[in-house]
């Protein structure tokens, strides 16, 4: 899919109830961050998972011809937890929201989008599938941890307040956060009670809270843009030069693989794999 050569840039949904009815939706936080921050269009894809209403999709849409049509993948946060099963994990305090639907999916679209060098942005939950995804592990209450700060935002506070930056964290020398962002520490939101306890071995630490807990990474070779954070960039973003820089290094990296495809849509040719420079060259030059 070509826009005028606009990238395209798919969001996985959310499964939530409504009355009583499942809705997929994805916040319009979200939605702002990636149109206007990284100049992309946003395509809001289905969960892919059965649900009450709905047979599963996989064989309807095979994932890597999706992919093949997508110029970038942003994995937005949630209220809902990864299940824990999908890291043989302990099962969940009773009460715990989960996304089943939105895990079947996800879970398989990222090591895919990876290998077919898809620019990958992970936000929150976004960031904690991407670990599980790639072998790691999670704390799914990270404030029951020895050591750690408890990272949620109370319900009782307004957005202005959940959202607010509420510690630093200190970016990890050498990676490609160092490149994009600067060595010097930053404030951040925190609204997250699951937190990477195993990090996967396809990842990098690229930044840490005061408590040690990982706040960003990246993917180690990597053929396109691949990293994920744990605080929420797109709230606000245009107020905060990391999210600026962060969101138009996304956008840079899929304006690459755009023209990389409409190149090889007009000449007839097949797009590789990996169509588009290296994470390292699209963090360089976040401008595009």
């Amino acid at each position: 899919m070509a826009i005028d050569g606009i990238p395209v840039v798919g969001i996985p949904c959310d499964v939530f109830e409504r009355g009583l009815h499942p809705f997929h939706g994805v916040g319009e936080k979200y939605i702002d961050a990636v149109a206007h921050g990284a100049q992309a269009l946003p395509l809001l894809l289905p969960a892919t998972g059965g649900g009450r209403d709905l047979a599963p999709l996989s064989e309807l849409m095979p994932l890597a011809a999706l992919l093949d049509a997508l110029d970038g993948l942003f994995l937005p946060g949630s209220p809902s937890n990864v299940e824990p099963q999908r890291y043989a994990g302990a099962p969940s305090v009773p009460g715990t929201l989960h996304d089943p639907q939105r895990d079947a999916g996800t879970l398989d679209l990222i090591p895919l989008a990876i290998a077919r060098g898809v620019p990958l942005l992970c936000v929150c939950r976004g960031m904690q599938e991407l670990n599980v995804a790639l072998g790691g592990t999670l704390h799914q209450r990270v404030q029951e941890v020895a050591g750690m700060r408890d990272h949620r935002a109370s319900d009782h506070h307004d957005r202005e307040r959940q959202y607010a930056p509420v510690h630093p964290v200190a970016v990890e020398p050498g990676g490609v956060f160092e490149q994009l962002l600067g060595p010097a520490p930053f404030a951040v939101n925190s609204l997250h009670a699951q937190g990477i306890d195993r990090l996967a071995p396809g990842l990098r630490v690229e930044a840490r809270a005061p408590d040690g807990l990982v706040e960003a990474v990246s993917v180690i070779g990597a053929p396109a843009f691949a990293v994920g954070v744990q605080w929420h960039p797109e709230w606000r973003f245009r107020e905060h030069a990391a999210s600026v820089k962060l969101f138009a290094a996304f956008g840079a990296a899929m304006r690459s693989r755009n023209a990389a495809r409409t190149a090889r849509t007009t000449s007839g040719g097949v797009l590789p794999a990996c169509a588009g420079k290296g994470q390292s060259a699209a963090m360089a030059a976040p401008g595009g």
